[in-house]
């Protein structure tokens, strides 16, 4: 699905109608219904960037090769975005807990000989005896 651009760039209505082979007033309603938001120039043009075009290349492949529509394209969006959000909260929180963890080893006081839990004398335990059943 992806189509050929250069990297880094922005890109004009036609050029990406003519990229993926759609009419201008369909990314006009995607712009209309929120699927997306091209960054404007001051005289109102709007400029598609290389993110905009890999969340078209999404949008574009829910429509034509799942038949998804407009309101199931938006609600696909929204939980992909509150996706990426719990995983970016998720990351963060294993950062904090990793940081003390390593925070409270380098306090702990230097008899655990490197050892996370202090190693306590092994205790030899004989076998119990077996009972004869007679």
């Amino acid at each position: 699905m992806a189509a050929k651009r250069k990297s880094k760039g922005v890109y004009m209505i036609s050029a990406v109608a003519e990229m993926y082979e759609i009419h201008p007033q369909t990314l006009r309603l995607y712009e209309r219904e929120g699927l997306l938001k091209p960054s404007r120039t001051e005289g109102n043009t709007r400029y598609y960037t290389d993110e905009d075009l890999e969340r078209l290349e999404f949008i574009l492949n829910l429509a034509r090769d799942l038949g998804v529509n407009i309101a199931g394209i938006a609600i696909i969006l929204q939980m992909r975005e509150r996706m990426e959000e719990m995983n970016r909260q998720m990351q963060s929180f294993v950062e904090y807990v990793r940081s003390e963890m390593l925070s409270r080893f380098h306090q702990a006081a230097p008899s655990t000989s490197g050892a996370i839990v202090p190693l306590r004398k092994v205790a030899v335990v004989p076998p119990r005896a077996t009972r004869r059943e007679t």
